[in-house]
Formats: structure tokens, C-alpha cells, sequence
């Protein structure tokens, strides 16, 4: 490390988007229907019924894009290729021209001094494999295991890290119980069903990557959210555990120990868990080992900081409460002090993993002045508290290598549509003018004070 900074050498300090939410172009290219086109013509689905089909428009503007990013000194990249993009079905050959898309993209970051961390799947399941039977089905892990082995021979060679699965937690519960995120369904049963398969999704692709990339640097992102007691009475105690179990101990047990706890059994074994692998059920002999196989990193993203109160008429017995000061648009806490508490939670009770902060964020009201300037003071002040939460999380022993700020380009905000803002790049959605708020230049300074020998 160096005297005037915490992070250590080699941290990557970068920007964070998704194919859907920013690419466009849905019947170009020899794209297929994600689950998302669908879900985005339920009625109601998506605020004010918009669509992603041009979204920022990236998939003609790409070059320009990094150009931008460049500029801004941004010197990594984590994006995601789209499934139904590269395997319109989700089976067979993948799409040439899509192949051609992301080759193009990835060697683009690269001829301008940009790191791509690359994420193979970020929410757009082919529709084929939706009608199918979608997560719930288990042919959806083994189609996803084969498409990262084809991913891997024609698009490994272009990056090092790779993340296979981003958020679990969103594309099963939030897409399968809560009824918010596509397919749209309301089925716990369904949504426990879906987390095991995307969690042997992420073993599959691990074990065809290790095969045909050896070098490549592989890991899953799991959104982890620090959860406390609303107080300290029993029933709030005994909520927040419950939550805990829901949202985080799902996913990281059966990754970073190798089983679903005796814990989460409890909550979910009348949907099928188990603590033993059964022939013929829904954890079945070897998914665990595929499952907990050696990764290189862990990632990490983190938005929320949530009290937890006993509630019979909430999920699993709890309701959710913002911890203030709630300042987003979504009205999510700036409360720096629970990333830090994430990655040293994640870092001391389940790997010993280099840790990557792959998401971090937050939404406000921004809005271009007459004078073609937009000014975010909020998102500053946010993200300066969470960078230097990471450096305490380091000071304090945790093993972090990047952040990634969500999100580089304001975009297509899932069910929100365009009514959140992330990005540090404004985006006139009529014109699709690019506009670096205030906050990008924060950022572009921040990155050169604290990466030795790189100025702004």
C-alpha cells in the first residue's frame, strides 16, 4: 500500500452496467425474447409501461461509451453479456453476430486501457427456456452450464474475471415469490427452486470456464444486505434472523461452506431444501460439490442498510425499515458503516477470498441545468462515505481488490423504468446526449489520488 491510501496496489476502481438495461436494439443482431421483453408487456409490470427496447442505446453507441469512460479515467468495466443475445434460445450454436457484438466490445475496452470484468448472466433468461420451465426447471442450470462452455472458447480470451451469476436473491425471490422482477411469478415454492438452480448454474459455468480457461479468474455476486434487530426484543431478534436466512445465508452457505445450514433447511425444506443430497429431489448428488467449488473471488454488492421488525403480514414474518438517513429516490440508507460491516461479515464467517464490492450505489433526482450541466452534490457525499468504508473494511482486515460504482450510464432501472437515475453519466433519453454529472468528475479525481502513479 501506499502512504496516502488504504487500497492496495493493483485495486481496480471501476463502473458497473447490464445488457438489458442499457443495450437497446432488442430485434437486432439475431437477438431472441428475454423473460424481461415479456415481463415488460404484463400490464402494470413496469412503470409507466416503458421498455428497454432502446434503453441508452449502447449496442450502437458502445464505441463513444468507452471513449467517455476513458476519458473519465475509469481503468475497469464490469458488464454482462446477454444470454438471449448470444443463444437466442438458450440452446445450440451461439449467434455470430452476437459473438461479434461482444468480441468488438471487449477488445474495445482493451485498446483503451480498460479491464473488463465480465458477468455471464445479469436477469435476461432466454424466453425459450422461460416457456420451458425457466430457474425452477433444472435444465436451466445444465443450458447455462453449456452456454458458458461456448462462452468461454469464443469470449475467454478477451478478459480475466469472470462473475457467473449476479444476484441470485433478485432472480429467484424477487422474480418468483415477490412477483416484481421477471417472470413476475408469486410461488415460494418456485423461488426456492430457482435459487438452487442458479446456484448450480454458477458451479456449472465455474466447471466449464475451469476447463477451457484455466487462467481465467472466476467468482458469483451475491447481493448481501446488513441486517439488525428493530430492538432487542425477542420477536424483532428472531425476524431479523429469518430475514437473514432469506436473503443472505441461502446463497453464501452452499458456496463458501458446501451445505444449506440446518437454518435454512428450517425455513425452506417444506419447498424442497435439504441437508442431504437426495436422488431424484431438489439438491441431488454432486450439486453441492459443483456448487462450492474453489472459486478466485467472492463479489459482493451491497445497497441497503435494514432494521427488522416481527410482522405476521410481512415475508416470512418480518417487516423491512430503512435505516436513516434515507436520502435516494428509492429511499435507501447512506449509511457507509454497513459496507464496511458486509465485507468484514463476508470476509470472517465465509472466505478467505479476495473480496470485489461489485455493485455499490444510489439513485437521486438528477436533472440537466439550462446551462447543460447536471450537479449531483448527494451522490458525492454517498460515495465517498462507501469508498472510504471499504478502505476501513481493509484497515480492518478484509481482503477487498475493487469497487464498482453502480452504475456508469443512468439507464433502464428494471421495473422502475426511467424513473431512477444511478449513473454518474446523465442520460437525455430523447437525444441520448451523454452528460458526466458532477460526480463523475469526483470520481475520475478520486481514482487518480489514490492509484499510484495515475493522474486525472
Amino acid at each position: 500500500m501506499t502512504s496516502d491510501t488504504p487500497y492496495p496496489a493493483g485495486f481496480a476502481w471501476g463502473v458497473a452496467t447490464a445488457a438489458y438495461q442499457i443495450e437497446g436494439a432488442v430485434d437486432e443482431g439475431g437477438r431472441g425474447p428475454s423473460i424481461w421483453d415479456a415481463f415488460e408487456r404484463q400490464e402494470g409490470a413496469i412503470f409507466h409501461g416503458e421498455s428497454a427496447a432502446v434503453a441508452t442505446d449502447h449496442y450502437h453507441r458502445w464505441e463513444s461509451d468507452l471513449d467517455l469512460m476513458a476519458e473519465l479515467g475509469i481503468p475497469a468495466y464490469r458488464l454482462s453479456l446477454s444470454w438471449s443475445r448470444l443463444q437466442p434460445r438458450g440452446e445450440g450454436a451461439l449467434n455470430p453476430e452476437g459473438v461479434a457484438f461482444y468480441r468488438a466490445l471487449l477488445a474495445g475496452c482493451r485498446a483503451r486501457g480498460i479491464e473488463p470484468y465480465v458477468t455471464l448472466y445479469h436477469w435476461d433468461l432466454p424466453l425459450a427456456l422461460h416457456e420451458r420451465g425457466g430457474w425452477p426447471a433444472r435444465e436451466t442450470a445444465v443450458c447455462f452450464g453449456e452456454y458458458a462452455a461456448l462462452v468461454a472458447e469464443e469470449l475467454g480470451d478477451l478478459a480475466e474475471h469472470w462473475t457467473t451469476i449476479n444476484e441470485p436473491v433478485c432472480a429467484s425471490f424477487l422474480s418468483y415469490s415477490w412477483g416484481m422482477q421477471a417472470p413476475g411469478h408469486r410461488d415460494e415454492t418456485e423461488a426456492v427452486r430457482a435459487a438452487h438452480h442458479l446456484l448450480l448454474a454458477h458451479g456449472l459455468a465455474l466447471a466449464a470456464f475451469r476447463e477451457r480457461r484455466p487462467q481465467a479468474k472466476l467468482g458469483i455476486t451475491n447481493l448481501v444486505s446488513n441486517l439488525a434487530p428493530a430492538s432487542e426484543a425477542p420477536a424483532d431478534r428472531a425476524a431479523r434472523d429469518q430475514v437473514d436466512v432469506r436473503f443472505n445465508r441461502v446463497f453464501l452457505e452452499p458456496v463458501y461452506r458446501g451445505s444449506y445450514g440446518a437454518d435454512v433447511v428450517a425455513v425452506f425444506g417444506e419447498h424442497g431444501l435439504t441437508l442431504d443430497e437426495v436422488e431424484g429431489g431438489l439438491v441431488r448428488p454432486g450439486d453441492l460439490a459443483l456448487i462450492s467449488a474453489p472459486a478466485d473471488f467472492a463479489g459482493v454488492n451491497h445497497y441497503t442498510n435494514t432494521l427488522i421488525a416481527a410482522d405476521p403480514e410481512g415475508w416470512g414474518g418480518a417487516r423491512m425499515i430503512q435505516v436513516e438517513p434515507t436520502p435516494t429516490t428509492f429511499d435507501w440508507s447512506d449509511t457507509p458503516e454497513a459496507l464496511r460491516e458486509v465485507l468484514l461479515r463476508v470476509s470472517r464467517e465465509y472466505t478467505g477470498l479476495p473480496l470485489y464490492v461489485t455493485e455499490n450505489g444510489a439513485a437521486f433526482a438528477d436533472y440537466a441545468t439550462p446551462d447543460g450541466t447536471v450537479h449531483d452534490p448527494e451522490r458525492i457525499h454517498y460515495l465517498a462515505g462507501y469508498t472510504a468504508a471499504v478502505g476501513e473494511a481493509i484497515a480492518a482486515g478484509a481482503d477487498v481488490r475493487g469497487y464498482f460504482l453502480w452504475s456508469f450510464l443512468d439507464n433502464f432501472e428494471w421495473s422502475h423504468g426511467y424513473s431512477k437515475r444511478f449513473g454518474i453519466v446523465y442520460v437525455d433519453y430523447p437525444t441520448q446526449t451523454r452528460i458526466p454529472k458532477d460526480s463523475a468528475h469526483w470520481y475520475r479525481d478520486f481514482i487518480a489520488q489514490h492509484t499510484p502513479g495515475r493522474t486525472s
